[in-house]
């Protein structure tokens, strides 16, 4: 089994993102990030917690477009619950950017002038006090210049520059992660926690990366490849988390 599509690369992509976690709380956003969490916990990192996105910590591993078994609750997590997790530095979330800068400061309220944007978008909600207080990752279904911008319009996930600036309170415990595409893998290991190429996908080169982002990506010498599914994961994906294949439609060959 060792044909695999880009959707396949992204997912485990996705699913490394949570790798040496631990026993936190996954908060996938998203599609791929959601079949990337279980495949982690189905494989690497059986202590990550998971959600059925209401009020219960769920055992096992379940598909993408079902409802987990009746009799897979462990735990009981409420709303309220969250909110101590967060503070307490026991999260992990992967959200999805509109647009994102070169310090990892993303927008998900607004494209445009604050006080007359052009298009309303979900609204600040929970990416300050996400970024500020665990560790933070991102997915980008579409890696092109209209989200790696220059300058994000509106701060909602803070970056490392804004981070700093604001001091300690907001710096202490922020920590941006990677930054996961249909194209590569990103972080912010670049001069100033700015954005560091850190793979692209099989069949991608450098050049595409840089030509669809708004400002320079740092590298490190050469540009390795992405990591592919191994047999394992692909049955996994294929059988148990995504059987109906719904990631290619996310991200298509």
């Amino acid at each position: 089994m060792s044909e695999f599509s880009r959707a396949e690369v992204c997912v485990t992509a996705c699913a490394d993102v949570w790798r040496g976690d631990g026993e936190i709380l996954a908060s996938p956003m998203g599609l791929i990030p959601s079949i990337g969490a279980r495949l982690a916990r189905a494989t690497f990192a059986p202590d990550l917690l998971l959600s059925d996105g209401e009020a219960t910590f769920v055992a096992g591993t379940w598909g993408v477009d079902a409802p987990p078994p009746a009799d897979a609750a462990e735990g009981w997590v409420p709303y309220r619950t969250i909110f101590d997790l967060l503070a307490s530095g026991r999260r992990h979330v992967m959200m999805g950017p509109s647009q994102i800068d070169r310090y990892g400061n993303a927008n998900i309220s607004a494209i445009g002038a604050f006080a007359r944007p052009k298009r309303q978008l979900l609204g600040v909600r929970g990416a300050p006090g996400n970024t500020v207080n665990h560790a933070t990752s991102y997915w980008v279904p579409r890696h092109a210049l209209r989200t790696f911008t220059d300058r994000v319009d509106v701060v909602c996930g803070v970056g490392y520059d804004n981070a700093a600036r604001a001091g300690r309170s907001a710096s202490r415990f922020h920590d941006l992660r990677r930054v996961v595409t249909n194209l590569a893998v990103l972080d912010f290991g670049g001069p100033g926690h700015t954005m560091r190429l850190v793979s692209v996908h099989p069949g991608v080169n450098v050049d595409e990366v840089t030509t669809n982002t708004g400002f320079p990506v740092h590298t490190d010498g050469e540009v390795p490849v992405t990591r592919t599914p191994t047999d394992e994961e692909l049955t996994l994906i294929r059988e148990v988390i995504d059987p109906s294949g719904l990631r290619e439609k996310e991200v298509p060959a």
